[in-house]
């Protein structure tokens, strides 16, 4: 598998994934969703609530509710470092209605600048957009 790189996704309690055959990673980033190939210029970048999609191969993807986040890719190695990140396999309608409530209770906080209004509200919407059984 020639086109493939590393990825490691770290938070601070452990290692959630790590995965030697990754063919793209598509990531949330300000600017927009960002896909990271082999040989992808070396970067650092800030990351905003979102979908981070893993795929190694069309079949076999693997995605993950991101809250907030740094990467770096170098030298096709890629870390993704988050406070809280979730695997959607361990996502269910109960702990979205959590997550969703926590956050709105953030929102009513009046000295809240906008920064962080921006981000929650792109939480909530990221959270409501995901399509559980």
């Amino acid at each position: 598998m020639e086109d493939t790189y590393k990825i490691e996704i770290v938070s601070p309690e452990k290692v959630i994934f790590s995965d030697k055959n990754v063919q793209e990673v598509i990531l949330p980033s300000y600017e927009g969703e960002m896909g990271i190939l082999k040989d992808h210029i070396s970067i650092v970048s800030f990351l905003r609530p979102g979908i981070v999609k893993i795929l190694k191969s069309s079949e076999d993807v693997s995605s993950f509710f991101l809250q907030d986040g740094i990467i770096e890719f170098y030298n096709n190695n890629l870390t993704i470092l988050s406070s809280k990140i979730i695997n959607i396999k361990n996502l269910n309608k109960e702990k979205i209605e959590q997550l969703i409530t926590e956050t709105e209770k953030i929102l009513k906080d009046e000295k809240l600048n906008d920064d962080n209004r921006y981000l929650a509200n792109h939480k909530i919407n990221t959270l409501r957009s995901l399509n559980l059984n």
